[in-house]
């Protein structure tokens, strides 16, 4: 029977993968020790310059209204908001129901997603952008990078075909276009956003008495 050499060559292997494993923690802990104090402030220091930065980014941003959905009313104020932000996501709408079940969603990604400007322009109010964007079905989502359009959500076909999206949904799409920053997990807190993906169905709901 050749059970005990099988056995044999597993805990052999298993023995050499902790071996290279505890080497490795070795090797990163000696290099720790090797620090010195000057090292430890040029770390320090680098950090903080690291957190100035992020700070004076996220000040910059704030005043250009990201941190909120925002509605900008003329073709003018398109161009100068696409200009002043790197990433910008504008919602072409109408005052229907699709268009506010968009609207809940994306106030609720302005907030979480700083570094990105969220808006919404009416498209029937916006005829040299409509046409020039070919927007055509509403809601659409123009997605710019660098004052450009990259990319575009149209309706709701790429978010299941319904308006029972969720919110989660929505940032995965957006994040595929690198509109907004994504590091492969919801930045929404999953039970939170459960009840939050219910109360835009349910508000949205209410609202929908002086939709078209």
């Amino acid at each position: 029977m050749e059970h005990p050499k099988v056995q044999e060559i597993i805990e052999k292997q298993v023995l050499t993968v902790a071996k290279a494993m505890e080497d490795k923690l070795d090797e990163e802990i000696s290099a720790l020790d090797r620090l010195d104090l000057d090292d430890l402030e040029v770390l320090r220091e680098r950090r903080l310059q690291q957190m100035k930065k992020m700070a004076e980014k996220r000040s910059r941003w704030i005043s250009l209204g990201h941190g909120e959905y925002t509605e900008i009313f003329s073709e003018k104020d398109f161009f100068s908001t696409v200009k002043a932000s790197d990433r910008v996501v504008c919602h072409f709408y109408r005052e229907n129901w699709p268009c506010k079940v968009m609207d809940k969603h994306l106030s609720i990604l302005a907030k979480q997603h700083l570094e990105t400007r969220f808006v919404k322009i009416h498209a029937e109010k916006s005829p040299f952008l409509a046409e020039k964007l070919k927007i055509i079905v509403l809601p659409t989502l123009a997605l710019i990078k660098n004052a450009k359009v990259d990319d575009y959500v149209v309706g709701f076909d790429q978010l299941g075909g319904t308006d029972e999206f969720s919110t989660e949904e929505l940032e995965e799409r957006l994040a595929k276009s690198q509109v907004i920053s994504f590091e492969g997990e919801s930045s929404l807190n999953a039970s939170r956003s459960g009840s939050q993906a219910r109360s835009v169905r349910q508000s949205t709901k209410a609202d929908s008495s002086d939709s078209e």
